[in-house]
């Protein structure tokens, strides 16, 4: 029975790699702090289908996926999946009631998203959000033009690089100044005019992911996995995990999207990493941000 990786799953604020396999199984492998990983890539990189509404449907081509592509779909499944996606405002009518967050992952990079309300903490999670509040909560559309009105007013991205992420995990501020950060964008966002009528507006509960994401012990992050090659292999000890990479106590970082789509096996006794690797650039001082601090 062959099971393919599916990236981090984050559930009940742990991390678990996901895997998928014949017939639609789905399972996890829990990740802790401290284990050690020794796995070699077999065989082809393969299209993972499209996973909506908790079950996957598989790709009925089996298709082959490009080493390097963040994504572990086919054209022709990701183009079925933007279809139907609020991510992508190709499912407006979805009747679910979602939230409007703040996100916050280093000095200068502050974001504001939304995610359905019934995924809880998850998306933020997912995302590698160091510390986060709730804004509001109400019918999608109304997160959508509270979105736009943050961009517009204060300045505030709804996407942030993860490779700007990553490199700024290392030498955090205190977790005391980054809900500072967090409750000042608050303040000015709901002292703003224009907020959807249909939204509710929630009080500032600033939450750190610092324990899930066992940021104190992370060392500086120098390489990160490129990508995997058939027998390639990635061997090191955990330190800990954010979004969707894992942290090595060497200072590897493994972005989990690139290991979706293969077949991962245990690698021999004595094998080290020999995947292509690129280097970590530091983090560079934030850039201002017009309006926001």
């Amino acid at each position: 029975m062959t099971w393919q990786c599916a990236g981090i799953r984050w559930a009940d604020g742990r991390p678990a790699i996901g895997w998928y396999g014949p017939g639609g199984a789905e399972r996890g492998s829990p990740l802790v702090r401290g284990q050690a990983l020794a796995f070699v890539a077999r065989g082809e990189r393969r299209c993972l289908g499209v996973r909506r509404a908790g079950r996957r449907t598989p790709c009925p081509r089996g298709a082959g996926v490009p080493g390097r592509a963040g994504n572990a779909q086919c054209p022709e499944c990701a183009r079925l999946d933007r279809s139907f996606s609020v991510a992508a405002d190709t499912n407006a009518a979805d009747p679910r009631t979602y939230r409007v967050y703040l996100a916050w992952f280093g000095p200068g990079m502050v974001k504001v998203g939304i995610t359905a309300e019934e995924r809880g903490a998850v998306r933020l999670l997912e995302q590698g959000a160091v510390t986060w509040a709730w804004l509001g909560r109400g019918p999608l559309m109304a997160t959508r033009r509270t979105e736009e009105l943050l961009r517009a007013a204060l300045g505030v991205p709804d996407r942030i690089a993860y490779s700007r992420k990553r490199a700024a995990r290392a030498g955090l501020p205190p977790a005391p100044e980054r809900a500072r950060e967090v409750a000042e964008l608050h303040a000015r966002a709901t002292a703003l005019i224009g907020w959807p009528e249909s939204l509710e507006r929630l009080g500032c509960e600033v939450t750190d992911h610092a324990a899930p994401f066992d940021l104190a012990d992370l060392p500086v992050p120098t390489w990160g996995l490129a990508q995997l090659l058939p027998g390639a292999a990635v061997v090191g000890r955990l330190a800990g995990a954010a979004g969707p990479d894992l942290h090595f106590t060497d200072g590897l970082v493994v972005d989990t999207r690139l290991l979706a789509g293969w077949e991962l096996a245990p690698a021999p006794r004595g094998a080290v990493t020999d995947a292509p690797l690129v280097d970590i650039a530091p983090s560079a001082p934030p850039a201002e941000q017009d309006g926001l601090f």
